[in-house]
C-alpha cells in the first residue's frame, strides 16, 4: 500500500501554485543539483514533481506512490509537445501531444500468470493516476539540466473510462496469455519467446505495448498514441467520438470490419452512397471526392464522428486509415500513398533516428487500408467496388527504408547540398513551364520514388506560394510518401480482415 498520505485539496493547492512556472522555479528542494556533472541523469522532471512539489521522496516501488484521501494513487510526470500539424498556425493547449510512451510497471513473467487484471500490478498503477504535464519545448533530446526551462502546463487526476479499462484489460490479457503459452508449451526456448513478446503482439495491442526487448526486463507502457488522446482530452474542449458501441479494441474492430466486408463487398461507390444516404454533393462531375470512403466507413459504423481524425479508437491505438484503389484485373496500384508532413527543424536537430519523427511514425502506426477495385481503365470512382479492409503494420525493412530517407535528407540539408533545378524536356532541353502561372517548373534533389520505396515529394496547388523555407530555397510543404506499387505488393500478401 502507498505510504505517503495526502489530501486531494492539498495536492491541488500545491499543483495550482506551480502551473505556469518552469521546473527550475518549482524546484524548491533543489532536485536539479544531481544533474551537475551528470548530464544524462534520467527522470529529473519526475524528481522535481515528487520531491519539490508533492513533497515525498522518489521511489521505484510496485505499489502506488500516494494515498490520496484513502485512495491509492500513482503519480506520473510526462512531457508534452506541439504536434506537427499545429505548427502550421498558432498552436494552443488543444494542440499538445505526448512526447513519448508512458512507462507504467514491469512485465513480470513469474507473477503475471497468477494475476487477474483487476488485482494486477498494472491496474494497481493505472486505476487512479495523478498526471503532471510539462511542455517539452525542444525538437530533440536535451541534457538533464536543460529541463529547468520547461514549463509545467497542468495536471490531471485521471480515471480511465469503463471503455478504456476494458481495452487495457484486453491488452493485458493478451500479454498474460502469451507468457502462459510460452511457459507451458515452449519451456525449452523461453528467452527466445520472451524476446518476441513485443513484436508478436504489436499488431493486436490497442493501448499498451512492452519495452525494452528481452533480455532486458520489459515494462508495460501506454503507447504514445494512447497518452496523446489523454493529453488532448485534458487540454482541449473538443472531444473524440466513439466509432461504435462495443468497438474499443483491435479485436472488436477487426470483427466488425469483417462483418462489413461480408455485407458490402462488391457494391459500387454509387450504391454505397445511396445505401447510406450520403449527400449527392459528394459527386463532382460524375466523380466523387477521395474523402468519400471516409464518410462511407463512418456511416457503416453509424458513428457521429465527422472524420477519422475524430475517432478515439483510431487515435489511441495509432490506426491510420488509408483509402486505396487497385486495378481489378491485376491488383496494381499506381497512386503513391502520402504519409505525413516533414518538420525540417526536428529532422535536423534530432541526431538519433530512433527518437525521430520518422521512426516514431513507422514504429507506432498501424495502417488500415480501405480497399476498392477499379474495373475500367479510366473508370470514375462511382463505379469502383468496395473489396474490404486490410490492417498492415510497417515491417522492419520498411523502417530501414525510412531511415535511408531520413539520413539522406539530413545530409542534403546539413551539408548545404540541397539543390533546386529547373525542369527541362529530355529531348529538346527546353524549360518546362507551369501552365497556370507560366513560371518554370523546378525539382528538388530529395530522394525520389525511383530511388527508394519511401521518398519525399512536395504538395501544393500554386507555384507562386511556397511556404516552406529550407537552406534558403522556397518550396511546397514536403511530405513523406510510400510508392504505390510497394503498397499493392504488400497488400497482396495480406488477407482481408
Amino acid at each position: 500500500m502507498a505510504g505517503y498520505k495526502r489530501s486531494r485539496k492539498e495536492l491541488e493547492q500545491r499543483l495550482d501554485s506551480v502551473v505556469g512556472k518552469t521546473l527550475k522555479e518549482a524546484d524548491v528542494n533543489d532536485a536539479f543539483a544531481k544533474t551537475i556533472g551528470h548530464p544524462k541523469v534520467t527522470g529529473i522532471a519526475g524528481d522535481v514533481v515528487e520531491q519539490s512539489i508533492l513533497n515525498y521522496p522518489s521511489n521505484s516501488d510496485q505499489a502506488a506512490d500516494l494515498l490520496v484521501d484513502g485512495v491509492q494513487t500513482e503519480v506520473k510526470t510526462t512531457g508534452i509537445r506541439y504536434s506537427n500539424k499545429s505548427m502550421r498556425g498558432n498552436p494552443g493547449p488543444g494542440d499538445f501531444e505526448a512526447k513519448e510512451p508512458m512507462s507504467i510497471t514491469a512485465v513480470s513473467p513469474e507473477t503475471i500468470v497468477n494475476e487477474t487484471f483487476l488485482d494486477s500490478n498494472l491496474w494497481g498503477k493505472l486505476k487512479h493516476t495523478l498526471i503532471v504535464y510539462y511542455h517539452y519545448a525542444s525538437k530533440t533530446t536535451v541534457l538533464a539540466e536543460e529541463y529547468q526551462r520547461f514549463v509545467i502546463k497542468g495536471y490531471d487526476f485521471h480515471e480511465f473510462s469503463d471503455e478504456d479499462r476494458q481495452t487495457l484489460e484486453s491488452d493485458w490479457q493478451k500479454v498474460r496469455d502469451y507468457i502462459i503459452d510460452a511457459q507451458q508449451n515452449h519451456s525449452d526456448e523461453l528467452d527466445e519467446r520472451y524476446a518476441m513478446l513485443g513484436s508478436t503482439l504489436r499488431k493486436e495491442l490497442t493501448m499498451l505495448d512492452t519495452a525494452p526487448k528481452w533480455p532486458h526486463r520489459p515494462r508495460f507502457r501506454l503507447k504514445r498514441a494512447a497518452v496523446s488522446t489523454m493529453v488532448h482530452e485534458h487540454f482541449s474542449s473538443e472531444k473524440y467520438q466513439k466509432l461504435a458501441a462495443g468497438v474499443n479494441t483491435i479485436d472488436s474492430l477487426t470483427k466488425r470490419l469483417h462483418d462489413y466486408t461480408e455485407r458490402y463487398k462488391g457494391m459500387t461507390v454509387d450504391q454505397l452512397l445511396q445505401q447510406f444516404n450520403i449527400s449527392s454533393s459528394e459527386k463532382i462531375d460524375k466523380k466523387v471526392t477521395k474523402s468519400v470512403a471516409e464518410k462511407i466507413v463512418l456511416k457503416m459504423f453509424h458513428s457521429d464522428a465527422t472524420s477519422f481524425g475524430k475517432v478515439k479508437l483510431f487515435q489511441k491505438s495509432g490506426i491510420i486509415p488509408k483509402t486505396i484503389t487497385l486495378k481489378a484485373d491485376s491488383g496494381h496500384h499506381t497512386e503513391d500513398v502520402k504519409l505525413f508532413s516533414i518538420d525540417f527543424d526536428e529532422l535536423i536537430a534530432n541526431q538519433s533516428f530512433e527518437t525521430s519523427d520518422f521512426y516514431n511514425y513507422f514504429n507506432e502506426s498501424k495502417f488500415l487500408f480501405i480497399c476498392f477495385a477499379q474495373h475500367e481503365q479510366r473508370g470514375k470512382r462511382l463505379k469502383n467496388t468496395f473489396e474490404g479492409f486490410k490492417l498492415i503494420i510497417p515491417s522492419d525493412d520498411m523502417i530501414e527504408k525510412a531511415k535511408d530517407v531520413w539520413q539522406d535528407t539530413r545530409r542534403l540539408v546539413i551539408n548545404k547540398e540541397l539543390k533546386e533545378e529547373v525542369r527541362r524536356y529530355a529531348k529538346t532541353g527546353e524549360i518546362i513551364y507551369n501552365k497556370k502561372t507560366q513560371l518554370p517548373q523546378t525539382v528538388l534533389n530529395f530522394m525520389k520514388s525511383r530511388q527508394n520505396i519511401i521518398f519525399i515529394r512536395g504538395t501544393g496547388t500554386d507555384s507562386t506560394r511556397k511556404p516552406e523555407q529550407v537552406n534558403g530555397i522556397s518550396m511546397y510543404k514536403q511530405y513523406l510518401w510510400i510508392r504505390g506499387k510497394e503498397i499493392a505488393s504488400l497488400l497482396k500478401t495480406e488477407s482481408f480482415i
